[in-house]
C-alpha cells in the first residue's frame, strides 16, 4: 500500500513532465494542445519502435492508429449525399448537397487533405466533417481527393494523383453529371494538401487547351518549400506542437524518398548553400527579408551557408522541383494563378511558406487574401470534433468558409 502511495505521485509527475510544453501565451486551448501533442508523440515513438524492429514502416502503423481512433467518431449527415467514385484512376469522395428550389448548377470545391503526404484520408471523420460542413455551408459539391500515400508511393505520384483527379472533374461532362457551374470551382487543401493544391493550380495554368479552369485557390497553412528550414517561423516554432521542425524535415525526406541521415544537412541549409549552383537561381524567390513583414521577421537572421553539399541536391533533385515546391515557381507562372486565399497561423513552422507565397502572388498581380491567426497552430482547422475540439479549429474554419462563400 505504501508503495502505491509513492508510485502514483511519481507516475503523475512523470506524466505531467511528458505532457507539459512551454507554449506562447497567445496559443488558444494550451493544455488541450499539450495533451494532443503528447498523444501524437507517444504514438510516433511507438511506431518508430515498430519500424526499428522491422515489423512495419512507422508511417503505415501511425496511419493505422489514426484511422482506428478516427472510427470512434463517425460522422453522418441526412442532408448531404456522400459517395465514393474513381476519377481517372484516383479515388475520391464526393459530397453533394440537396437541390434547392429551381437552382440548376452549384459551385464546387476540389479539396486535398493534409497529413505530410503520408497520413490521414478523405474518408476519415476529421476530413469528412470538414467537407460535409463545407458542402452544407456553401451549398457546394465538394470533391475530396484520396491520393496515394507515403510509403506506398513517393513524389511525384501524389502530385500526379491530384492533377489527374482534378482534371477529370473539370471535364464538362463530369461537371454536368454533378450539376456544377464550370465558372465557380475552387481548388483547396491544407498543409501537404495545400502543397498539392498549389502545384495543381500551377500545372492547370500552363495547359492551354483546358476547357474549364478553377476560379479560386484556397491554401490552408500550406507547405510550399524545402529550400530554407531557417525562415523566422521555422526558427520561432521549431518545437511547437503538432509539427516541430524536425518532424517536417522528416516528412520531406519521406516524400522525396531520401535518407534520414540527410536531416541535419537539410536543417542547416547545406543543400542550398552559396556553392550549390543549382540553387542560386531560386534564392531570390525565397528571400524572406523582402517577402515577410517586419512582424514576422522579428530579430531572426537568414541562415545561408557559404559552403554546403551539392551532392544532396544530386541525390534528391526534387528539392528544387517546382512540382514539389510551388514557392520556387517563376513570376510568369504565378501571374497565371486564380484569385487566392492563404491561411497562416502564428504558431506554425509553415507560417512563412504561406506568407511568402501570398506576397509573391500579390507582386505578380494576383488578388490575394492573407488570413493570419495569431493564436492558432498548425493543423487546427480539422480539430473541431470532441475530443480534439479546439476553438482555433472553429475560428479558422469559419473564416475560410466565409471567404469561399464571398468569392466563389
Amino acid at each position: 500500500m505504501r508503495a502505491a502511495w509513492v508510485l502514483l505521485p511519481a507516475l503523475a509527475a512523470l506524466s505531467a513532465y511528458y505532457v507539459y510544453l512551454p507554449l506562447p501565451g497567445a496559443v488558444s486551448d494550451p493544455w488541450k494542445l499539450m495533451l494532443l501533442d503528447a498523444t501524437f508523440r507517444a504514438a510516433q515513438q511507438t511506431c518508430h519502435l515498430i519500424h526499428y524492429l522491422r515489423l512495419s514502416h512507422h508511417l503505415i502503423v501511425l496511419n493505422y492508429l489514426i484511422c482506428t481512433f478516427d472510427k470512434l467518431k463517425s460522422v453522418s449527415s441526412e442532408d448531404i449525399k456522400i459517395s465514393d467514385a474513381v476519377f481517372d484512376g484516383v479515388e475520391v469522395r464526393v459530397f453533394e448537397p440537396p437541390a434547392k428550389g429551381d437552382e440548376s448548377l452549384k459551385r464546387s470545391v476540389v479539396y486535398i487533405h493534409g497529413g505530410g503526404w503520408a497520413l490521414a484520408s478523405a474518408r476519415t471523420s476529421l476530413y469528412n466533417n470538414l467537407c460535409r460542413i463545407m458542402a452544407e455551408s456553401l451549398n457546394a459539391v465538394v470533391v475530396s481527393v484520396e491520393y496515394r500515400l507515403v510509403p506506398e508511393v513517393r513524389f511525384p505520384e501524389q502530385y500526379y494523383d491530384a492533377v489527374r483527379a482534378t482534371k477529370h472533374f473539370l471535364q464538362p461532362d463530369v461537371l454536368a453529371q454533378y450539376s456544377v457551374d464550370p465558372d465557380r470551382i475552387a481548388v483547396s487543401g491544407d498543409s501537404a494538401g495545400g502543397n498539392l493544391a498549389a502545384a495543381v493550380c500551377q500545372q492547370l495554368s500552363k495547359e492551354e487547351d483546358l476547357p474549364v479552369r478553377p476560379k479560386l485557390q484556397a491554401l490552408i497553412y500550406p507547405v510550399l518549400q524545402a529550400f530554407d528550414f531557417n525562415t523566422p517561423s521555422y526558427q520561432q516554432n521549431m518545437n511547437m506542437p503538432v509539427l516541430p521542425r524536425a518532424v517536417m524535415i522528416n516528412y520531406w525526406i519521406d516524400y522525396l524518398n531520401g535518407d534520414y541521415a540527410l536531416a541535419h544537412e537539410l536543417l542547416v541549409n547545406n543543400h542550398t548553400a552559396l556553392n550549390v549552383g543549382r540553387a542560386l537561381s531560386f534564392r531570390a524567390r525565397l528571400n524572406w527579408t523582402s517577402l515577410l513583414p517586419p512582424s514576422f521577421q522579428k530579430s531572426y537572421k537568414p541562415v545561408v551557408q557559404a559552403a554546403g553539399s551539392a551532392a544532396i541536391v544530386e541525390r534528391l533533385p526534387a528539392l528544387l522541383d517546382v512540382r514539389a515546391m510551388p514557392l520556387l515557381a517563376d513570376d510568369a507562372t504565378l501571374a497565371r494563378q486564380p484569385r487566392s486565399y492563404v491561411l497562416t497561423c502564428e504558431n506554425d513552422v509553415l507560417r512563412d511558406d504561406g506568407a511568402m507565397y501570398a506576397k509573391r502572388l500579390e507582386r505578380a498581380g494576383v488578388p490575394v487574401t492573407l488570413d493570419h491567426f495569431h493564436d492558432c497552430f498548425h493543423g487546427c482547422m480539422i480539430f473541431t470534433v470532441w475530443p480534439t475540439d479546439f476553438s482555433a479549429g472553429v475560428q479558422t474554419r469559419n473564416s475560410y468558409i466565409k471567404w469561399l462563400d464571398e468569392n466563389l
